[in-house]
C-alpha cells in the first residue's frame, strides 16, 4: 500500500516515497557534487564544470545547480520505482549501487557526451572517476531513503 501525502486541499496528491525519494537524491546529489568539485581526472577543471557545460557555462556554481536538480528528480525516480523495497538498510544500499550504475551508464557514458559533443560509451579518466562518483551517489541516496523511510514508520500510528 501507498502513503500519499496531501500537500493542500487544491493539490495533487504525492506519494511519500517520491518526497523522501527527493530528499535522499539531494543527499546523495551532495555527496557526489563534492567528488566531482575535488576530482580532476584529465584536466585541470573539476569535473562539475563539465555538468555546467550542459546549460553552455563553465561556473561551478551552474553545474551544482543542475546537478542538484538531476540527483532530485533522479531521487524520486528511485522513490517511485524502488522505495518499497529500499526501506531496510542492506537492501536500500544494494538498490542503491545498481540505482546509481544505471544512471552512470544513462547520464554519464551516453547523454552528457552527447550534449557535448563528446564520444559516448567511452572508457577514460573522466568515465572512470564518473562511476566512483555515481556509485557514491547511489549508495548514500539508498541509505538516506531506509533512514527516512525508518524514522517515518516509527512516527506513524499504523506501523506500530
Amino acid at each position: 500500500m501507498t502513503t500519499t501525502l496531501r500537500v493542500s486541499p487544491t493539490t495533487a496528491v504525492i506519494p511519500v516515497h517520491a518526497v523522501w525519494g527527493a530528499a535522499a537524491g539531494l543527499v546523495g546529489g551532495i555527496g557526489f557534487g563534492i567528488w566531482m568539485s575535488v576530482s580532476r581526472p584529465m584536466m585541470d577543471t573539476a569535473m562539475i564544470t563539465m555538468v555546467a557545460g550542459l546549460l553552455g557555462s563553465t561556473n561551478a556554481v551552474v553545474g551544482w545547480l543542475v546537478h542538484l536538480v538531476i540527483a532530485l528528480f533522479a531521487g524520486i525516480g528511485f522513490g517511485i520505482l524502488l522505495g518499497e523495497f529500499a526501506q531496510k538498510l542492506v537492501p536500500a544500499a544494494v538498490l542503491g549501487l545498481a540505482y546509481g550504475a544505471v544512471w552512470w551508464v544513462v547520464g554519464a557514458l551516453w547523454i552528457m557526451p552527447a550534449n557535448l559533443h563528446m564520444p559516448v560509451f567511452e572508457w577514460n579518466p573522466v568515465t572512470r572517476s564518473s562511476l566512483g562518483g555515481h556509485l557514491l551517489f547511489g549508495l548514500l541516496m539508498g541509505l538516506a531513503y531506509s533512514c527516512i523511510a525508518q524514522m517515518a514508520g516509527k512516527r506513524t500510528p499504523a506501523a506500530r
